[in-house]
């Protein structure tokens, strides 16, 4: 009877057990999502823009750091910040009194040896002339006193010309003004110790030709060849504004500087000085017709912290191409690299498509 009780309970637990809502759950099942279904587009080649805008920068025409040539001291100054200056104009002096003692002891050398050479042409000439009577004066002694008397003048030249030298040296003790211009900067006082040094050092000043100026325009790489250089360009300038200017391209430097872009310059006419060495301005540069670019999306290019590319699909799978932007607008980026007209790109590629995906 105990036995039949206790079949009967376990079969009421199973029941109840088998009468509960609930299902197992399969915990090897995980979603997955294979899709790789992007929007696909081709590269689109548009006419660039009739010119283009670049950054600029004034420069003087003509800029010149003064160092002194000599030790010395600064005894006068005749200039200081923002004096116009007159080439040729004295702008200080420095005294060295050393260099006196020097001409004196120099020129006392001079005058002994040119007493010594013309003694010596003196001699050779009285030797000479006895030499007309035969027997007189032997041939030895007569080319001796010849070969004595030009060692002696060389010496005397020797000795004028170490003069000359001294000269010149007290000649630098004078600064003159080189060209036409303003002193922009002054960095000595009377009484100071100067002398020659690095072009690292500190100029005692500095002068600027402000009456012409260069204005400065790096053109990109990729830009070079589409610049028209006999156009007319306008700019403008941050600090003036309301006012265009106009020029033409003065010279081109015909090379790639360490930005890889190339130097041109325009000359711009400061009569009223109202222009400054140091500003920076707009530059609209016309562009050579019929010059073509390619564009694309914005959302195409896909930048990372070593590269800037943007994804070609190619036999159905994803391409990385490197790309240099140019020119940007509100939607489409100018693009240089290793591209045509006829590839398909994904228009709005990320860093979570990788190198060789299959693309649908």
């Amino acid at each position: 009877m105990k036995a039949k009780l206790s079949i009967l309970g376990l079969s009421l637990v199973l029941l109840a057990g088998c009468g509960q809502s609930e299902k197992p759950v399969d915990l090897t099942q995980t979603k997955k999502n294979n899709s790789s279904e992007y929007e696909i587009g081709t590269i689109t080649e548009k006419a660039l823009s009739s010119y283009v805008r670049l950054p600029g920068q004034l420069n003087p025409f003509n800029e010149v750091n003064l160092f002194p040539r000599v030790n010395g001291f600064v005894k006068s100054i005749y200039v200081d910040r923002g004096s116009k200056v007159r080439k040729g104009e004295l702008l200080l002096t420095l005294e060295a009194p050393e260099m006196e003692s020097q001409l004196q002891a120099a020129n006392s050398r001079y005058l002994q040896a040119l007493e010594t050479a013309n003694a010596s042409k003196e001699k050779y000439k009285r030797l000479k002339e006895a030499a007309a009577e035969p027997g007189s004066v032997s041939n030895l002694e007569l080319d001796s006193a010849m070969s004595k008397m030009k060692s002696d003048m060389a010496v005397a030249n020797s000795e004028k010309s170490n003069v000359q030298s001294v000269k010149t040296m007290q000649g630098y003790l004078n600064i003159y003004a080189p060209f036409d211009g303003m002193i922009v900067e002054r960095n000595i006082s009377p009484g100071a110790l100067v002398a020659p040094g690095k072009a690292s050092d500190q100029p005692m000043l500095v002068l600027q030709d402000t009456r012409k100026l260069r204005l400065e325009v790096a053109v990109p790489e990729n830009y070079v060849d589409k610049v028209d250089l006999n156009k007319a360009i306008t700019f403008n300038f941050n600090a003036i504004q309301g006012k265009e200017y106009t020029g033409k391209i003065s010279r081109v430097a015909n090379a790639l500087g360490s930005m890889r872009s190339e130097a041109i310059e325009i000359d711009v006419i400061n009569s009223d000085n109202k222009l400054k060495p140091g500003m920076y301005g707009e530059v609209k540069i016309a562009m050579v017709s019929g010059a073509k670019s390619l564009l694309v999306p914005n959302t195409a290019i896909v930048q990372t912290t070593e590269k800037e590319y943007i994804i070609v699909v190619k036999k159905g799978r994803a391409t990385f191409v490197d790309v240099k932007e140019g020119m940007t607008s509100k939607d489409d980026t100018e693009i240089f690299g290793a591209l045509s007209p006829s590839d398909r790109i994904i228009l709005k590629a990320g860093e979570e498509i990788k190198q060789g995906e299959i693309i649908k």
